[in-house]
């Protein structure tokens, strides 16, 4: 969702200093903790989330996007490590509906593959019937482990993803096109 269906100012760095998770992905990094750290670490971090959140703005060619893939009967998941408050909010903004939307509330989190398979199996999909859409490095990994092949990053930092096995381009257009809708 983030970085590939909206963009959302999030100042990650600031928020792993805050929280101290010391390298760790932040959503695996709250979990380990006992509470009342947990409860008081997570509360922080949905502060940070809902202040972007207010900020954020549509991708350009999104809509369109996933107009045209529904258009040819395909189906749709979104899967986020963001909170089902945000999802929530960020789909009624911008008017977006997706056949699937699994949130960190499930349970499930990238950069493991189990959301992503979690979503197949809801859809009645195969991993050789999807293609995984994202704009990080988890979303590789998460689409790798779910063993879907075809992965596309959106990222204008082609550098950044030398070595996987994604497919980069720098906007929805460029990838439209690419898939030819």
């Amino acid at each position: 969702m983030d970085g590939t269906v909206v963009d959302v100012p999030y100042d990650w760095k600031k928020i792993k200093q805050e929280l101290h998770t010391g390298g760790t992905p932040i959503l695996s990094y709250i979990e380990s903790l006992d509470e009342p750290e947990k409860s008081m670490k997570r509360r922080r971090l949905e502060e940070f989330e809902r202040t972007a959140t207010l900020r954020a703005e549509i991708m350009p060619g999104i809509p369109e996007f996933l107009s045209s893939l529904k258009n040819r009967g395909g189906k749709t998941a979104l899967v986020t490590n963001n909170s089902r408050k945000n999802v929530d909010y960020l789909l009624h903004k911008f008017k977006l509906c997706f056949d699937v939307v699994l949130s960190r509330e499930c349970g499930l989190w990238k950069p493991s593959g189990a959301p992503l398979i979690a979503a197949m199996k809801k859809m009645n999909l195969s991993p050789r019937e999807c293609c995984a859409v994202g704009d990080s490095w988890f979303d590789i990994k998460a689409a790798s482990e779910a063993e879907i092949s075809r992965i596309f990053i959106l990222n204008a930092d082609r550098d950044e993803f030398i070595g996987s096995e994604a497919e980069i381009f720098s906007s929805v257009a460029e990838l439209r096109k690419h898939l030819g809708c």
